[in-house]
């Protein structure tokens, strides 16, 4: 395996998993209100979950569960779209991953719109669960995202 800032001694970095998609909003991407159709966001939010996942597990994996979405402000018409996400807590063989969704303006200033928390499951080439690699939070944000993760996960 080659070595570099996002392997750690027994786990991993979430450096390693991160994923963005950015999107100009068309006309296509409208609901009947002129505002960005939640499904279609929900799709992408997912797509980057995914992405995540797989960077991180190094292999196929699977949407188990969204949590807590929420939708915090509308979308519209030529804006800027970027979705981010992240993994920010392992199980055995599952993977929480964090998805923010911005608009951004041109000055790059972001506003955040919507966020969840996605599960996947890593899958063997039978499509079974399998193990993945630790995740060993690094900075100060990952650790408490991390912990906040394993509270959740508890109960």
């Amino acid at each position: 395996m080659d070595m570099d800032n996002t392997t750690i001694t027994n786990g991993k970095s979430s450096a390693c998993s991160i994923s963005e998609f950015v999107q100009i909003l068309r006309r296509a991407d409208m609901n009947g209100a002129d505002r960005l159709f939640g499904g279609h966001l929900m799709t992408w939010m997912d797509e980057v979950a995914a992405v995540s996942a797989r960077r991180y597990a190094e292999g196929p994996v699977t949407t188990a569960c969204i949590e807590n979405m929420r939708f915090l402000r509308p979308a519209h018409l030529n804006e800027t779209l970027v979705v981010t996400g992240r993994v920010i807590y392992t199980g055995r063989t599952s993977m929480e991953v964090l998805v923010t969704a911005e608009t951004e303006a041109y000055d790059a200033q972001r506003t955040l719109i919507a966020d969840a928390h996605f599960i996947l499951v890593a899958l063997d080439e039978d499509e079974n669960p399998r193990a993945v690699i630790p995740l060993i939070p690094t900075t100060d944000e990952e650790k408490v995202l991390y912990e906040e993760a394993k509270k959740r996960r508890q109960k």
